[in-house]
């Protein structure tokens, strides 16, 4: 194994820890990460995905985004169906650092299928309307 081919697995593994953590003010909406499952570049998913909330907060709401999807890391041609996990802070009225954890259930022609993801969430409450100074006469 050369330097080189070490340097890239140290920055792959530090790229996939710093993307686990999300920093979101109050309204703000983000995507944690896209989802499908396919086998032979085929979507094998029967019906729609399911997210738990394991671990999270009032302020942190998680829903999917159903969308086409191209599986790039198994190197298909075509969009299959699938989405994105999105994440969306409300009512965040003072900073506070939440750990999100989610699952992802997959009802699939070969069975229940599971994913799960942890997240350091980073909350900031909104940008407040400028006060307005007090009206002064001459």
């Amino acid at each position: 194994m050369t330097l080189g081919s070490i340097a890239a697995i140290l920055l792959s593994a530090a790229n996939a820890q710093a993307q686990q953590r999300i920093t979101l003010k109050s309204g703000e909406t983000a995507e944690l990460k896209n989802f499908y499952y396919v086998v032979n570049c085929q979507s094998v998913v029967i019906g729609s995905p399911q997210v738990d909330v394991l671990e999270g907060s009032d302020e942190v709401s998680v829903n999917l985004k159903e969308h086409t999807v191209l599986p790039r890391a198994q190197n298909c041609a075509k969009p299959v169906p699938g989405g994105s996990v999105v994440v969306t802070a409300k009512g965040v009225t003072e900073r506070k650092d939440v750990k999100l954890t989610i699952r992802l259930k997959f009802n699939t022609k070969i069975g229940e299928r599971q994913d799960s993801s942890t997240y350091l969430v980073s909350l900031f409450p909104g940008e407040q309307a400028p006060a307005t100074p007090a009206d002064k006469s001459p």
